[in-house]
Formats: C-alpha cells, sequence, structure tokens
C-alpha cells in the first residue's frame, strides 16, 4: 500500500516555446532552478533585510491543529511582531506559520527586487504578491487554491518539501464539500491506508525545493508543503487562458464561498462533521469505481 510519487521534471532554464508546450499548455509542474537568481532578490532578501523593512508589523500566526469549525476559514492562532517570528524560526523548529500576510505592501520598495516570468507566459495576478514564513517542521496542509491560478512559487533561504497532485485526484484525496482543502486526519507523508483506504494507490509528484528555486504550479494543482528550515517563499499569480477555468474560479470566490461561510455561521459542528462524512463517502465511492 503506498501513494506514488515521481520526481518533478528540474531545469536550469527553459525558452517559452519549450515551456509552454511541454508544461503550460499539459499543465505539468516544472521546477526551475536559476530563474530567481536574476533577480535582486536573489542576495538582497536576507531575514535581516525583511526585518529592517517589515519588523516592527504585527502578523498573524497559523499553527498546524485543526480547523475549528467554529471560526471562520483561515482563522489565526496567535500574533506577533513579524521580526519577533524572524527571530524564532531561525533560532528553533516551530510549527507556526505566516500567510496570507504582504510585506510587498507595507514596504513597496520591495516590488523593484523581484520580476515576473512575463518571458514564458502572460496573465500575471497582483500587484503585492502574497509570501509566506514557515518554521522548520511547519507544513501547509493539503489544499488547492480557490481562484485556480497557475503559481510561481519561489522558496529562500532553506529547504522546502512538496508534493503535488493533480485535481483529477480530489475525491481519493478526501477533498471537503465546499471547500478546497482535504480531511485534516490523515498525514498525507505517512498515511494510515487502514483507516483512510482511499489513499492507496494515487499519483503525485514531489520535489525539494532550495534557496532561490521556484516551482511552476499549474491551475487546481493539490498542494502539501514542509518546511524542512525555517524559510520563505513568494508566490506569483498568472491567469489560465480558459474561460472554464476562469468562470469556476468565479464561482468558487463567490456562491461556494459564501454558501460555505453561511452554514458554518448557523450550524457550526453539525455541518463540519456532515462534510467530512460526506467527503469520506465520496472518497470510498471513488475507490470502489476505480477512479480517478
Amino acid at each position: 500500500m503506498a501513494i506514488k510519487l515521481t520526481p518533478i521534471d528540474v531545469v536550469d532554464d527553459i525558452s517559452r516555446e519549450d515551456f509552454i508546450k511541454n508544461y503550460l499548455n499539459p499543465r505539468r509542474p516544472l521546477v526551475i532552478r536559476k530563474m530567481a537568481q536574476k533577480w535582486p532578490a536573489f542576495e538582497k532578501w536576507t531575514f535581516d533585510y525583511l526585518k529592517e523593512v517589515v519588523g516592527d508589523k504585527t502578523v498573524p500566526l497559523y499553527d498546524s491543529s485543526k480547523a475549528d469549525p467554529s471560526k471562520p476559514i483561515n482563522a489565526s492562532a496567535a500574533e506577533m511582531k513579524f521580526a519577533d517570528y524572524i527571530d524564532l524560526i531561525q533560532k528553533e523548529p516551530t510549527d507556526l506559520r505566516i500567510f496570507l500576510f504582504d510585506p510587498i505592501k507595507h514596504a513597496p520598495r520591495l516590488l523593484e527586487d523581484y520580476r515576473a516570468p512575463k518571458e514564458l507566459m502572460g496573465g500575471f495576478l497582483d500587484s503585492y504578491p502574497n509570501m509566506f514564513f514557515g518554521g522548520q517542521g511547519s507544513v501547509t496542509f493539503l489544499h488547492y487554491d480557490i481562484d485556480l491560478a497557475h503559481i510561481f512559487h519561489t522558496h529562500f533561504h532553506g529547504r522546502k518539501h512538496i508534493m503535488l497532485f493533480d485535481y483529477k485526484w480530489r475525491e481519493r484525496l478526501y477533498c471537503i464539500p465546499f471547500a478546497t482543502y482535504a480531511l485534516e486526519d490523515y498525514d498525507i507523508e505517512k498515511p494510515d491506508f487502514d483507516k483512510f483506504p482511499a489513499l492507496d494507490g494515487i499519483e503525485g509528484v514531489e520535489a525539494f525545493l532550495e534557496h532561490g528555486d521556484t516551482l511552476f504550479m499549474p491551475t487546481g494543482m493539490w498542494h502539501w508543503m514542509k518546511y524542512l528550515d525555517g524559510s520563505f517563499s513568494i508566490s506569483l499569480r498568472a491567469w489560465d487562458k480558459s474561460l472554464a477555468v476562469k468562470a469556476k474560479s468565479l464561482y468558487n470566490l463567490t456562491v461556494q464561498r459564501k454558501f460555505d461561510d453561511i452554514m458554518k455561521k448557523n450550524f457550526s459542528v453539525k455541518y463540519m462533521n456532515w462534510k467530512e462524512q460526506l467527503a469520506i463517502k465520496r472518497a470510498e465511492k471513488a475507490m470502489r469505481l476505480g477512479k480517478p
């Protein structure tokens, strides 16, 4: 019994033609080693430099505990001064992470330090891209991004373990209905196949990112990430050209999210229990039918 993982393709650089033909159009992940080496950020973005420009900001922190159904999605576990958090992740392991915080918005000069890879594709979003920070051992739970954008995820100052799964495996991954994340009761690194048999035989890809590596994640890709060192990343997002993908993104951001928020507010634990049981039933049905 096992999850089948193969390495993500790795290149130093890539031409636009090669990228579009072999990765963008077929929606295959790729690691580009040297893309960020052309950025000022490659050497400039040290922990000390980021502390200097946004160290006084108070930031929300997230841990590895299971989401509380009585609280809004993305409710934080704690708060801390950004500089204090950077000191923490350099000093010791912690499961505390930062996401949905944008240092660039607070320090616009950071905009000069990176470049969206427009030589590879168009459609880039975000005037102020999000950055993500994690302590050694912290984990980003298995999920896909609600807006279904393509993502160029560049890592800094440490190592990060990545697992990706195609969107077609969502039911076998125990996707929570009306949400974009998986059941949080299993560990994708060491799954209990007796309790979660639908995970047996699913196929994914993995990579280990180091300083300056850029991961291309196609639209809808499920991803799990583990910080092997205290480190950080930046994600640059771009639209897929497909009108169907854009329509699904709009649906996710409006109808699905609004419905889920209303149900959580009114039915809380009962609604969450129903969703989790439905995720299990769908996963087991998909397994019996041999899906995807």
